[in-house]
């Protein structure tokens, strides 16, 4: 992934979210039922932070330490009171600590070795943890339009006329993505060693 992207694009992606009220807000819904009961919270990928002050204004969930590649994204993330470390998630080894809940929300598409990442935090659960991991399957509608958007490197394109959303995500964002089908994550967290798998 390319973090320059999101550096260059971080207000862009805010904007795109409040611009698209409903997919905000729906994915916050199911984020937040994802980490019902849950404490001691590690999100990876947190971006700007809007994702964690809206659960922490609106359910309670406190989520105090996040990762972050891009520097831009995460100065807006530190500002919405989120303490953030920069790097990948490939290369942070968590500097020892311990996590009951790590999540990974809309990120996954955007880290190379999706593999090594999931393995350090793998490693930085407690006994008993979980990681969560949000992320848009390469086999659902959103995918297969982010994918086609991708392949023709733009949302007006002829193939895509009266199909893409009013506000699309922004392009620049979705040629950086890979998107994987649940099959491939399910199988990189099985190698792992993961188990006990909720959908």
């Amino acid at each position: 992934m390319n973090q320059e992207s999101f550096d260059q694009y971080a207000e862009k992606y805010d904007y795109w979210f409040l611009a698209n009220p409903n997919v905000l807000l729906s994915e916050v819904k199911l984020v937040a039922k994802t980490l019902e009961g849950c404490q001691n919270i590690f999100s990876v990928g947190c971006g700007s932070g809007l994702f964690e002050s809206i659960l922490r204004k609106d359910y309670g969930i406190d989520i105090n330490e996040g990762l972050e590649p891009s520097k831009d994204m995460a100065e807006i993330a530190k500002k919405r009171g989120v303490n953030v470390t920069i790097a990948t998630s490939e290369e942070y080894d968590y500097a020892g600590k311990k996590y009951d809940t790590i999540i990974y929300n809309g990120c996954p598409g955007y880290i190379t070795d999706l593999e090594k990442a999931l393995t350090n935090s793998f490693n930085a659960l407690n006994e008993g943890g979980k990681i969560i991991v949000i992320d848009i399957p390469k086999e659902s509608g959103y995918g297969l339009l982010y994918n086609l958007a991708k392949s023709v490197q733009a949302w007006d394109h002829a193939l895509l006329k009266d199909v893409y959303p009013r506000n699309p995500y922004p392009i620049e964002l979705v040629e950086q993505a890979n998107w994987r089908t649940t099959g491939e994550k399910i199988e990189t967290m099985e190698n792992i060693g993961f188990k006990d798998f909720e959908f």
